[in-house]
């Protein structure tokens, strides 16, 4: 039977796995993973020997009408992230398109997220959120995303993600826009050196100021509306 299987896959620590996931990519025929090199870490540590294909943003034009014919032959195809929740900033988007087009199923495999752990560990309200994915990399562009966000009647409770090479222009930014908030940084979520830093925006700038900052980083602060 055909299936396109989006499979949500660790984090950081490769245990954080469903039993579920593993069985799907035990089983599938294809696994379609962005970075193929770091999939594979994943799949030799449980002993998956499943083929692995590339699926990246710059090849998924190509890549898509194959992986269809394939699944239109009866195959079972997994999509992967290089971590986390596949199509969450990563390709997989027209994927899902194209295969709901072609009237092919699709189920989801969920599991770990690393917007969803950052969200639970930040001591930030939980009940609203908003993903805002990779803040823009031109200054103007961020500055106006934002001014928007200041502009919205409604609280929320903010997630993105950000590079350690812009995150202090991106702290000075939140700062410039929203005066002296709370901001959380979650670095190497789930990994060795996993860290969590709640501190007002200027507190943080002056203690990352002077630091090599390293890792994957979700960035959240909370905006309050009366």
């Amino acid at each position: 039977m055909s299936i396109l299987f989006l499979v949500s896959t660790p984090i950081g620590n490769l245990k954080d796995i469903s039993f579920r996931a593993l069985d799907v990519l035990n089983s599938a025929d294809l696994i379609l993973a962005e970075d193929t090199r770091r999939t594979k870490i994943l799949l030799n540590f449980y002993k998956i020997k499943t083929l692995l294909l590339s699926y990246q943003e710059h090849n998924e034009k190509y890549r898509i009408p194959a992986v269809i014919q394939k699944l239109k032959s009866g195959e079972k195809i997994a999509l992967v992230s290089d971590a986390g929740t596949p199509l969450i900033s990563d390709p997989g988007y027209k994927l899902v398109t194209a295969t709901l087009s072609a009237k092919i199923k699709i189920e989801a495999i969920p599991g770990p997220s690393s917007i969803l752990c950052a969200l639970i560990l930040s001591g930030l309200p939980p009940d609203k959120f908003c993903f805002l994915g990779f803040l823009p990399r031109k200054e103007g562009q961020k500055a106006k995303l934002l001014e928007n966000l200041k502009n919205q009647s409604f609280s929320f409770t903010y997630i993105a993600f950000e590079s350690p090479f812009r995150l202090l222009k991106t702290l000075a930014s939140l700062q410039k826009a929203f005066g002296e908030i709370e901001v959380v940084i979650c670095r190497e979520l789930t990994k060795m050196h996993e860290e969590v830093i709640r501190e007002e925006v200027d507190v943080l700038i002056q203690k990352l100021a002077h630091q090599k900052i390293k890792g994957e980083i979700t960035l959240l602060f909370h905006l309050e509306r009366d």
